[in-house]
């Protein structure tokens, strides 16, 4: 017997290996059995069985946004909100502290990061971004594997009804190099439960062994499979639910501990569940998916989904019904969960997401502007009674998703001109050139994500220039570390000859002033205007005036006009592209713009001709101009708090900001205190929450001079001036009676600024260091990534507060005294390097230092004890031993 179970093993390895196997259409039923009840009726089935036949309570699912865990983009298995209390970080106040058995359907999403099955939608029948994984969970020894599989088969074939004979099981077969025996008690419950001996099979570590990371808490896991195949043939087999025995502990060494408690944490998709409960060879056939299809298809008047793949599917159509169906619904979750499209980690995620969706419809399945949009109340329909945060946000998801789609599609259309005129100059065996692919990509907001350009161009069987690509992001990389940290005259630059010769040929200062030329939709998004102007000059690399630029080159261009931010003030350069009029199919990269002597030079990549008196049309990257005013003021406003925390003489000392985080260096007395650092976030946030306006208004310098309060810096401003002044109109704030600039921001400053202070959403101080006697350099971010910052400080501060308990508790064991005192030392190092608000690392750290100074105190006196205890019964067996002998030792 033993025998034939290796050889079924090494025959169904690969199979499993393979799972999922559906890979194209198949006409045999995987039942006999009738349809089953529609997929809400199975995931309800999954919970009242849990509830009402084992006891379980039931959670809802967690926001796919992790809280406070930095190591996700997103939530990606039913697990990840119980990590605190695998990892013996909970709360023991707190309401998961009592968790002793649970079970719920949690939303999952797959995109980026260590699990990444975007690329995947759509060129088979099963793979999602977004999926629903049904769990149950024991905690603390509440059951364990005998249990846990009991349960699940009783689920499996009683409930559900799915014939035994089509059901595999297996289960982990040790590790000789961890010192691991054979989990051979799993084996046992499943013929006990009456699977046959043939079916139960045995496999190493790379199957059968599950670890939630690089450390933390593991153990052996037993997998049921089901077979599509039904007996007819080599089984097929698909995992359907995983069963994980936390047991052991992965150390920091690599080594494996037994873990004080252990837990069991178990798995299961409902989509594959679903489709294998309906009778149908791909989740895109369920109950969960057809109603999408049925209204892409209506909606587009494309030909009726066939669940194609591969080469079979024509024109890839149902490669696309699949991709769109995937994406709205991933995005709906998303966003009802408060993750929006975005220029960085998950909402830029979500941003490719979104994009994709929208290329897929529009090229392939011919959908009228909007139709995302119109996908999303079938998504509430199908989604919305288990997750009815969707049906609160429904009217706010479908909006969005349509005005993004609105801003992609000229983009994208511009884009496929673009590369189907470089195809036509290209020969037979040329490479597609890679400052074209470039030039699409690096316009940010408005171009195209590079794997986009290189899928469009796969499709038509070309090559991209990947070298020539490579070459180019190196660069832009490097131009992005001389935005975080500016220096002076990098890169293209007018020296005092040629703007000498500019003033002779009587050239005017680059007229910038389109540049504040944006509004406030109602809906609470910014309206950026585009920008006509003339191409004055053009410069080559090494400074060089010449008359036009030629195909790749980089190149500085001089404007009559220009609607871009050019380096000033602290604030970074606007990106984003200019095209020729009336050639609005060829971009020009714009990387960056800066001041010379009052003329703006635009850095830029030409991918065609371009000379002296084109007519050009500028856009700026709306996405990265956004983000570098919301960081502006919110740099008005941590100036201001810190005026109102530590006194009128705290004085700004300079400020650097670009859509990732701003630097703001302040003069101060001493070091801020935490208590500071936490009273100055409060006052921002404050003003951030009333959402006030913020106006701005060009006046004689003549008129600021006098007014107290208004903050100026060391420099020559000129005039007339323009000033920022938070919730008050500038008129009143420079009303010398109004003391109006005591009470809140008033500055003078060139920079662009958001229309009201709610789009900041949050700031936290991330980072402060003494530059110098008297001078701190303060670092923070906002929005998004502050409420990260946040999360991640709160559950650092709940596992600084489990060690205090554990280590106020005592221990009489000199190992646990040093597992506690390594916890510790990990901790430490963890708040030391975590993004997290400034203050309450500081705290943490003081907290921890002396946790470790105590653990240390505990264990040298357990081991001095151990010590006297040994050198006691050494010295008892000694005399013991001479007195046996008759000697005495007296």
């Amino acid at each position: 017997m033993a025998a034939s179970v290796a050889a079924a093993a090494r025959r169904l390895r690969r199979a499993i290996r393979r799972s999922p196997a559906w890979r194209g259409p198949s006409h045999r039923p995987l039942s006999s059995e009738p349809p089953a009840a529609k997929a809400s009726a199975v995931r309800a089935a999954f919970l009242n069985f849990f509830r009402d036949r084992h006891g379980h309570r039931l959670v809802p699912s967690a926001s796919v946004r992790p809280r406070g865990d930095p190591s996700l983009l997103f939530v990606n298995a039913g697990m990840n909100q119980f990590k605190p209390i695998f990892l013996g970080t909970v709360d023991p106040r707190s309401e998961m502290a009592g968790f002793r058995r649970v079970a719920n359907s949690q939303k999952c999403v797959r995109a980026g990061g260590r699990h990444n099955d975007l690329e995947d939608v759509g060129r088979d029948l099963s793979h999602h971004t977004f999926f629903e994984m049904l769990g149950n969970w024991a905690f603390g020894g509440e059951y364990f594997k005998e249990e846990a599989c009991s349960m699940a088969w009783e689920l499996l074939t009683q409930v559900y009804g799915i014939p035994v004979e089509r059901l595999w099981v297996s289960y982990f077969d040790g590790d000789p190099k961890a010192g691991l025996e054979p989990d051979l008690e799993t084996r046992d419950i499943w013929l006990s439960l009456g699977v046959p001996a043939t079916r139960v099979l045995s496999f190493g570590p790379q199957e059968n062994f599950w670890e939630m990371g690089d450390t933390g808490p593991c153990g052996p896991c037993t997998e049921i499979h089901y077979d599509l195949a039904g007996g007819v043939g080599a089984p097929q087999l698909v995992e359907l639910w995983n069963l994980v025995f936390m047991q052991h502990n992965r150390e920091a060494d690599g080594s494996l501990q037994p873990l004080p408690q252990w837990h069991v944490d178990t798995g299961m998709g409902l989509e594959r569940l679903v489709a294998v409960l309906q009778g149908k060879h791909s989740t895109y056939d369920t109950d969960l998916f057809s109603p999408l299809l049925h209204a892409i298809q209506q909606g587009c008047r494309a030909p009726p989904y066939l669940g194609r793949v591969g080469v079979a599917d024509e024109g890839r159509t149902d490669t696309a019904y699949r991709v769109v169906a995937d994406h709205i619904r991933t995005l709906s979750v998303c966003i009802s969960d408060g993750v929006f499209p975005g220029m960085s980690g998950p909402p830029l995620v979500l941003r490719r997401i979104l994009r994709r969706a929208v290329r897929f419809s529009m090229e392939i399945l011919k959908a009228p502007p909007g139709f995302l949009g119109s996908l999303v109340p079938i998504v509430v329909e199908i989604l919305g009674d288990a997750y009815p945060e969707l049906q609160r946000n429904s009217a706010q998801i479908a909006n969005l998703v349509s005005e993004d789609e609105a801003a992609f599609l000229a983009s994208l259309e511009r884009g496929r001109r673009i590369i189907d005129r470089t195809l036509r100059t290209l020969g037979p065996s040329d490479m597609f050139p890679a400052e074209v692919a470039w030039s699409l990509s690096l316009s940010g907001d408005l171009g195209l994500p590079l794997d986009m350009v290189e899928l469009m161009l796969e499709e038509k069987g070309v090559q991209l220039d990947s070298t020539g690509l490579e070459r180019l992001a190196q660069e832009e990389a490097q131009h992005q570390a001389q935005q975080a940290e500016p220096v002076q005259k990098q890169g293209l630059w007018l020296d005092v000859h040629a703007l000498g010769e500019l003033q002779r040929q009587g050239v005017p200062p680059t007229d910038n002033s389109p540049k504040y030329n944006y509004s406030l939709r109602p809906n609470g998004s910014y309206e950026f205007g585009t920008c006509e102007a003339q191409v004055l000059q053009l410069y080559t690399e090494d400074g060089t005036a010449v008359a036009s630029v030629g195909k790749g080159q980089r190149c500085g261009l001089l404007l009559d006009r220009t609607n871009f931010y050019a380096e000033q003030g602290g604030q970074a350069s606007d990106r984003g592209y200019l095209v020729r009029v009336g050639q609005e199919d060829v971009l020009f990269p714009v990387a960056r713009a800066q001041v010379c002597g009052g003329f703006i030079l635009h850095e830029a990549v030409a991918p065609e001709c371009l000379q002296i008196g084109d007519q050009v049309q500028l856009h700026v990257d709306k996405a990265w101009r956004l983000g570098c005013m919301a960081k502006h003021t919110a740099t008005h406003l941590l100036n201001w708090a810190l005026r109102q925390t530590l006194g009128p003489g705290t004085e700004q000392q300079g400020s650097h900001l670009n859509p990732e985080q701003l630097r703001l260096d302040v003069t101060t007395q001493t070091a801020l205190t935490p208590e500071q650092l936490r009273a100055v976030e409060n006052t921002v946030q404050e003003a951030v929450q009333q959402d006030k306006p913020v106006y701005m208004e060009e006046v004689p310098l003549a008129l600021t001079a006098h007014v107290p309060g208004l903050r100026s810096l060391d420099e020559i401003y000129p005039d007339p001036v323009r000033v920022v002044s938070v919730g008050v109109p500038v008129a009143h704030a420079l009303d010398p009676a109004s003391q109006a600039a005591l009470h809140t921001s008033v500055e003078l400053c060139c920079g662009t600024h958001l229309l009201r202070t709610g789009a900041v959403g949050d700031l936290v101080i991330i980072g402060d260091r003494q530059l110098s006697k008297g001078t701190t350099r303060l670092l923070a971010i906002t929005g998004e990534q502050a409420q990260q910052a946040r999360e991640l400080g709160q559950n650092l501060a709940q596992e600084v507060k489990a060690a205090t308990e554990q280590l106020s508790q005592g221990s009489q064991d000199v190992a646990e005294a040093l597992r506690l005192s390594k916890d510790i030392g990990r901790l430490i190092e963890a708040v030391d390097t975590s993004v997290m608000p400034q203050w309450q690392r500081r705290e943490l750290l003081a907290t921890l230092k002396m946790l470790q100074r105590r653990a240390n105190t505990a264990i040298r006196k357990l081991q001095m004890g151990q010590a006297a205890k040994k050198t006691q019964e050494l010295l008892e067996a000694a005399l013991e031993g001479a007195s046996d002998c008759g000697h005495s030792l007296c």
